[in-house]
């Protein structure tokens, strides 16, 4: 699973012969986005964020605690309790 922007984990457990899946409830986990609190699934990443928000990727700026986290790392930065998102979108206009 490449992202965490759903709220139910998959368990799959290979029995003899076939494998059998199992939801596991994702328990949320606030966070603040933009100046106001947010409960994301826990173990959500930055792009896992931008996917739960339906915001294009190509089209934001991502600031985590303060710190600019560049495209490539949005994969790979997972969101901790508690942690201040501000989320910039571009705009373009004549």
């Amino acid at each position: 699973m490449s992202s965490y922007s759903e709220s139910t984990l998959f368990l799959t457990i290979m029995t003899v012969g076939r494998s059998v899946k199992y939801d596991l409830p994702r328990s949320p986990m606030e966070i603040v986005l933009n100046g106001d609190t947010r409960d994301v699934p826990e173990g959500c990443t930055l792009a896992g964020l931008l996917e739960l928000l339906e915001l294009d990727p190509s089209r934001v700026a991502v600031e985590l605690n303060r710190e600019i986290i560049k495209p490539p790392r949005w994969p790979e930065t997972i969101l901790q309790p508690d942690a201040q998102v501000e989320i910039v979108m571009f705009v373009g206009g004549g």
